[in-house]
């Protein structure tokens, strides 16, 4: 395949004005220390400064605080309950089960919440940490191996890969360039290990390069990097910055094509923001992927947008220069052209769940986990499932290790035939399996929202499972039981829960209001159109309602949803995403 790349005539290469805020910070932070050790001996309170309640996500955390009791706490006086979110780093998504009793145990010991959240970027979160423990959290996760170095921030992020890499010698290899890449784009400088872990600060001098990659003043904004085996688009590759698709020749992995740009989040309101798929760039053989890597980020880092962080992504920067332009530079900067692309298709995209047989014989068993929330359910809809002690009892006997998906759910990898069905059972006794689960619940996600994120307009995970009910009941009453639509909520427009690759898209608008977008494809290669905005619950279930009468009685065979919408002229297909996505 050739790759014609938009140009842009006399482009912008540097965006003039008064840098961001986050630009001074970055700047006076000594390479991401700033006085974050000073702020872990102040108890007067139990959050950050301003800036070290920034600096403190280039360390993989975010300060937040329990919103279902803010207003009590305001009306007795009290600041916030501050604590922190951590998002570990987990290239790829394994973690073996040392690990994992490990990270189960400090769920238990010092969190608020007790659960572990498996996240969309393919790693674990703890939630609900508070000030005492954090270096606590920190030393635990250095004591098995672990860390979160560069899990947030304005770095390269926890770098994601096709899950389950020993369904083939193609798979294994895929996660291992998954590890080198994290690696290679890795902050360097020590301040990780000198607050948290108590290492002693070796002093550099003036000349010393201490970021050569991301810079003295790190990246305009944050940046993903994904590793992705066709024809399954697990990790919905169009959602991040930097994508190497595995090509591969008789089962052997030769190289990559490279597709730069991908982005989801925007702003309500500001037609300047959008998402955005992915450029196809080329085809790079796989001993150029590191130095094509560093080409990529150090491109970024020069030309994005410092003035307006709302513009700073790598899909802003390669509309505004252009990604021919763009693609060139990385050339020059890596010392190497791209190739035409190779052919290669995604057919579909998510987990397959149950059990399947790896090349050598091992087992390896999927599991759903609704919203990724791995916690034991004493009351309301989850009642008796005991989803964490299920995983702490299957981490005991397991002899290989675990896939976390980039779609929230689990893979207990490795398993010996011997024990495959002691396994089964107690995932079953612990409600880890359950044959009652929809196909459309399993196409189903949602992102944390309330209480916890600061930035959720509206609820996302916990109205999700009652949604599902809803809609379930729709499809039957159409006749569509067994057919499923990808459904996605987000509680804001920050596209952490991926509604701008969903069939059927909620991002939060206010309490119990939503933007309703539709019309992504089941390969992920499609954002999705509005189709009615600030709409309440209500409007939301008859509008699935009509939207799935029709679909039911005038689609295709075995055309999807998203398709249907398009060809019926419901809504728009967008194939230039900010030209298309609000016109």
């Amino acid at each position: 395949m050739s790759n014609d790349l938009p140009k842009v005539e006399n482009p912008v290469l540097i965006v003039e004005g008064k840098h961001a805020d986050n630009e001074r910070l970055k700047a006076e932070s000594d390479y991401l220390r700033g006085t974050i050790l000073e702020d872990l001996q102040d108890r007067m309170t139990g959050g950050f400064t301003p800036d070290n309640f920034q600096l403190i996500r280039t360390h993989g955390m975010y300060q937040q605080d329990d919103r279902d009791i803010r207003a009590e706490r305001q009306k007795q006086k009290l600041e916030p309950l501050h604590n922190v979110m951590l998002r570990a780093r987990l290239p790829g998504g394994i973690i073996n089960t040392e690990q994992w009793l490990a990270i189960d145990k400090f769920a238990d010991d010092h969190t608020s919440y007790g659960s572990i959240r498996l996240t969309t970027r393919q790693t674990f979160q703890f939630h609900g940490v508070l000030k005492p423990n954090i270096k606590l959290m920190h030393q635990t996760l250095n004591s098995v191996g672990l860390d979160s170095i560069a899990t947030a921030g304005d770095v390269n992020r926890n770098v994601l890969c096709t899950s389950n890499p020993v369904e083939s010698e193609l798979h294994q290899e895929a996660y291992e360039w998954a590890t080198k890449l994290s690696e290679h784009l890795l902050p360097k400088t020590r301040a990780y290990a000198e607050i948290w872990l108590d290492e002693e600060r070796v002093e550099t001098t003036e000349d010393d390069v201490i970021e050569p990659i991301l810079g003295s003043n790190y990246l305009p904004r944050k940046f993903k990097t994904t590793v992705v085996i066709p024809p399954n688009n697990d990790i919905d590759l169009h959602a991040n910055d930097l994508n190497f698709v595995a090509i591969s020749e008789d089962g052997k992995l030769i190289g990559f094509n490279v597709l730069v740009g991908g982005g989801l989040a925007m702003t309500h309101g500001d037609n300047a923001t959008y998402p955005r798929c992915a450029d196809d760039f080329g085809f790079i053989p796989k001993e150029k992927a590191l130095d094509i890597a560093a080409a990529v980020v150090t491109t970024q880092r020069d030309w994005g947008n410092r003035v307006n962080r709302k513009n700073a992504k790598t899909k802003y920067t390669l509309d505004r220069v252009g990604a021919h332009a763009f693609r060139e530079e990385v050339e020059a900067r890596a010392g190497i052209k791209f190739e035409d692309s190779r052919p290669y298709k995604f057919t579909h995209r998510g987990d397959n769940f149950g059990w399947v047989k790896g090349i050598d014989g091992k087992e390896h068993l999927t599991l759903f986990i609704e919203n990724g929330r791995i916690l034991d359910f004493p009351v309301g809809q989850f009642e008796g499932k005991q989803l964490k002690t299920g995983m702490r009892e299957i981490a005991k006997i397991h002899e290989g290790d675990f896939r976390l998906t980039a779609n929230q759910n689990l893979i207990v990898a490795g398993v010996d035939p011997k024990d495959k069905a002691t396994i089964e059972k107690i995932a079953r006794d612990h409600g880890l399996i359950s044959d009652k689960v929809s196909n459309q619940r399993m196409s189903s996600m949602a992102c944390v929202a309330f209480p916890t994120c600061p930035l959720a307009m509206a609820e996302a995970e916990r109205y999700l499972p009652g949604l599902v009910d809803d809609v379930e009941a729709i499809l039957e009453k159409n006749n569509l039981a067994g057919e499923s639509i990808i459904l996605r909520v987000t509680g804001c427009p920050n596209g952490c829960g991926r509604a701008m690759l969903a069939e059927i898209g909620l991002v939060g608008k206010g309490p119990g209001k939503y933007n309703m977008y539709l019309g992504a494809d089941l390969a992920g290669t499609r954002v999705p159109k509005i189709y009615k905005e600030n709409v309440d619950e209500a409007t939301i279930l008859a509008e699935i309602d009509a939207l799935s009468a029709r679909w039911s009685k005038e689609r295709n065979e075995g055309e999807a949803f998203g398709d249907f919408v398009i060809r019926a002229g419901i809504v728009a297909e967008v194939v230039i995403s900010a030209r298309d996505f609000h016109a």
